[in-house]
């Protein structure tokens, strides 16, 4: 094993709770930027890492960095670089991802152009051939430019990190599982205490909430790019895998409610929660957010409500959070954290938030507002 540095984007926002994310599965935390955090492991943090994120969106292996304005530049610096270390003679090796900012060197399809040729060389030397048929193992390469500071590096987890497996169908207008889960990371709730969501759709929240309640890696039923690595034994896998199973707990008392208006998302949403094996503690049911009402005491409320994205919804819309207000507010001593793009949600909601944080869903810009209901006293028996 060797040391190695990893790199997980994130969306912008979310780099403090990606980062104690990572300290949190024990490693070492080296740089943070915008949408990334950096970190070192060895091969089996690779597994663990993209077994265990929740609000990353890839782990990137870090191959090299440089500096260069020209494309001269940039092929012969990618050239110098190790990367027989990683990739075989029959690895695939795809310029597949480049992203230039505020740098001389601006078209991403020159950008991967140069780089391929260069590793291709790279190779060649390394290996003593003039040609590769790239029939093995995938080793997609990302190239980030930044003020003409190269960064190039493998891209180990494949499919995004927010495609856990279980949401094969979405609602109309789904939330990143990865967001979800940072909503979640940002409320004091734990077992014990009833969250709901009012607004679920296919169940994205209420599904991340279990998941996290139960402690099951969110990447535990699905597959990773990196797992046909040569440099990364199965045995590390199965092992990583094997003990994350072992993580899972069975016996929290996790509650969870999903409502939403619309009986056909509620179907997706149970079947979702099926796919990701926490069916049986999420209760989903149709009902309108203006007909909710509990008796419990001390829930939390986090949900994404529609944001009234077309002019003709926006009335709509703000009569709904009017509506919201009115609700939420006879909720005895409860909490809760609502995300959305509109940016006068507190004024017809009819409250100002305790906390508001700045958070992307995707690309859009949103808030997400937090209201903080009383801690129960240590000898109430919260009654749900």
């Amino acid at each position: 094993m060797s040391y190695i540095e990893l790199c997980a984007p994130c969306g912008f926002g979310l780099e403090a709770i990606l980062s104690r994310e990572i300290k949190d599965l024990g490693f070492e935390v080296s740089k943070v930027e915008d949408g990334r955090v950096y970190f070192l492991s060895d091969e089996s943090g690779i597994a663990k890492a993209n077994l265990w994120l929740r609000t990353g969106e890839r782990v990137l292996v870090k191959i090299g960095e440089f500096y260069a304005t020209s494309f001269e530049e940039l092929f012969q610096q990618t050239k110098g670089l190790p990367w027989h270390e990683w990739i075989p003679k029959a690895g695939s090796f795809p310029a597949a991802k480049a992203a230039s900012v505020k740098s001389k060197l601006f078209s991403t399809s020159d950008i991967q152009s140069i780089v391929k040729k260069a590793v291709v060389e790279s190779l060649k030397m390394k290996y003593n051939v003039n040609w590769f048929s790239e029939t093995g193992a995938t080793y997609p390469i990302h190239i980030f430019v930044f003020k003409d500071q190269v960064t190039l590096y493998l891209d180990s987890t494949g499919m995004a990190l927010h495609k856990r497996g279980y949401r094969e169908i979405g609602s109309a207008a789904p939330i990143r599982e990865t967001l979800a889960a940072t909503m979640i990371s940002l409320t004091p709730w734990k077992e014990g205490r009833l969250l709901v969501d009012p607004f679920c759709g296919s169940g994205t929240i209420p599904i991340e909430a279990a998941l996290k309640g139960l402690n099951i890696a969110p990447g535990l039923k699905r597959d990773f790019i990196a797992e046909k690595w040569s440099r990364i034994p199965q045995k590390i896998w199965d092992r990583e895998r094997q003990e994350a199973e072992d993580k899972i707990i069975t016996s929290q008392d996790i509650h969870i409610q999903g409502y939403d208006i619309d009986e056909k998302v509620i179907k997706v949403a149970r079947s979702n929660a099926k796919k990701a094996g926490v069916e049986e503690y999420i209760h989903f049911q149709q009902r309108d957010v203006r007909d909710f009402s509990s008796k419990d005491k001390y829930g939390f409320i986090v949900t994404n409500p529609p944001y009234g994205e077309r002019l003709d919804d926006i009335k709509t819309v703000e009569k709904l959070y009017a509506d919201m207000g009115k609700v939420f507010s006879s909720l005895d001593n409860w909490s809760y954290y609502i995300i959305t793009a509109h940016e006068e949600f507190e004024r017809f909601f009819g409250k100002k938030a305790d906390k508001k944080r700045k958070l992307y869903n995707g690309m859009m810009k949103t808030d997400f507002y937090q209201y903080f209901g009383p801690k129960p006293p240590k000898n109430d028996v919260i009654k749900l």
